[in-house]
């Protein structure tokens, strides 16, 4: 929803494309998440797959982080394909393109998406955890909207996490309507007083 001046009235959010919008997950299922139900009918909602936007298909083999040795390695083990600077190329170009945005729900542990808590393995070959960390969209939307709320799926099941994540998504929404509401009014402003300071 927007009014006379493209502001938009609503939150608008980011949203993995698998939480409710798509069977785009790796393995051709979607999941239903009802923080993001509940919200369908007061936000603006932007789904995104970043794996399906980089070429990968429905369904598809898995991809994970890898430890690099001067950087992270998104490997698809199975096709032994490197697709980190596709995946780099992509979330570049997603954001570049992005008008306004409030906030992301992403899909937990993804290596694409997932905000924490992802695997890195320790090498291409290693079946060993070396780490955990941020998903290549995900780290590139702190990268390019810092301070912008990004949360995942799976904490948003945390009451006080939920409550405090939809107060911040709500919050600039509440200044762009006051300012909406100033412009529709013929906001002028407040003449500077002829009187020199003393």
């Amino acid at each position: 929803m927007s009014n006379g001046y493209n502001i938009p009235m609503q939150p608008v959010l980011v949203v993995s494309k698998c939480l409710g919008f798509g069977r785009c997950r790796y393995n051709g299922e979607t999941l239903s998440d009802p923080t993001v139900e509940r919200l369908k009918e007061h936000v603006d909602f932007i789904p995104v797959c970043p794996e399906m936007e980089v070429g990968l298909g429905v369904p598809r083999n898995p991809i994970r982080i890898v430890r690099g040795r001067s950087r992270r390695i998104l490997y698809q083990p199975a096709t032994k394909r490197d697709l980190t600077f596709a995946m780099r190329d992509y979330c570049a170009a997603f954001h570049a393109r992005l008008d306004r945005v409030d906030g992301y729900i992403l899909k937990a542990r993804s290596p694409s998406c997932g905000p924490s808590r992802v695997k890195v393995f320790g090498g291409l070959k290693s079946k060993v955890v070396f780490a955990v960390g941020t998903g290549f969209f995900a780290a590139a939307a702190r990268r390019f909207c810092p301070g912008i709320p990004i949360e995942d799926e799976e904490r948003l099941k945390d009451p006080l996490i939920r409550e405090r994540f939809i107060d911040r998504i709500f919050a600039p929404v509440r200044l762009r309507n006051r300012f909406n509401k100033g412009r529709a009014r013929g906001f002028k402003r407040p003449k500077r007083s002829s009187r020199r300071q003393s």
